[in-house]
């Protein structure tokens, strides 16, 4: 039997309750990983821990990414509950759409404090683990095809995105010299529960990608697993952008 890719090892995917992060947890699964699901939501993160469990040994971890303490707290539950820690998916995040001459500054802070703390802290506090236990370890952020092209309404959530793009460049220069590599995938449109809540969201980006359909969760997922993969292990500070071409020709959905 053809052994899997992630046997033994034990992935952190942070708002993995349902959507692209839910995907790319039960693809890990799959692969033979013990996951460690989180998501905001505490009864969806027990809800979708127990449907990914057919696939594999699959832990909810509810809590606030956005809170510096709670990324230490589920490092530290993933290595008492299965005494390693190998991926860390930082993928939570949220998106307050808003024009921006009348943006908030509550708004701002808030996809500030997630998109880019929950990053950083999550990065951090997994990296401290991998270099103290001399592990290899591989993390990878959630970007956005926004924070390559300008989007109606989303100059906050875009600006968060390029910067976890720049993050992981940065942390080229700290973790590279322990093995660890760190990059970004960055999805383009996405049929998911919540971008179909839009009857036309289907239509509309299929006639502005120019591969012709919107990606399936599944597509990212491929791509995010390749990343934290053995085969990946010399590619760092990267962002692979998996929008079906959208962003070289860039045609607006406005």
């Amino acid at each position: 039997m053809e052994r899997k890719r992630f046997e033994k090892k034990t992935a952190i995917v942070t708002g993995a309750g349902k959507g692209i992060g839910y995907e790319i947890a039960k693809s890990l699964l799959l692969e033979g990983a013990t996951v460690i699901l989180n998501d905001l939501d505490y009864e969806l993160s027990e809800k979708s821990a127990a449907a990914l469990s057919e696939f594999g040994t699959c832990l909810a971890f509810a809590g606030d990414v956005s809170d510096p303490d709670f990324n230490r707290e589920i490092v530290d539950f993933a290595v008492a509950r299965t005494k390693t820690l190998d991926i860390v998916l930082a993928n939570a995040g949220i998106t307050l759409f808003g024009s921006f001459l009348e943006y908030q500054p509550k708004d701002l802070y808030q996809v500030l404090q997630v998109n880019i703390g929950g990053a950083f802290f999550l990065a951090q506090s997994a990296g401290k683990y991998f270099i103290s236990n001399n592990k290899k370890g591989s993390i990878l952020f959630t970007s956005s095809v926004t924070g390559h092209q300008a989007h109606k309404d989303l100059a906050a959530y875009g600006m968060t995105k390029a910067a976890v793009e720049l993050l992981a460049k940065h942390l080229v220069l700290e973790l590279s010299p322990y093995g660890i590599n760190v990059n970004a995938i960055a999805p383009g449109a996405t049929l998911t529960e919540r971008t179909l809540e839009d009857p036309e969201y289907v239509k509309t980006w299929a006639n502005l990608t120019p591969i012709g359909t919107a990606a399936y969760p599944t597509d990212i997922a491929k791509v995010a697993l390749f990343l934290v993969s053995e085969d990946a292990r010399h590619i760092t500070g990267q962002t692979i952008v998996v929008d079906g071409g959208w962003t070289s020709v860039s045609p607006s959905p406005f």
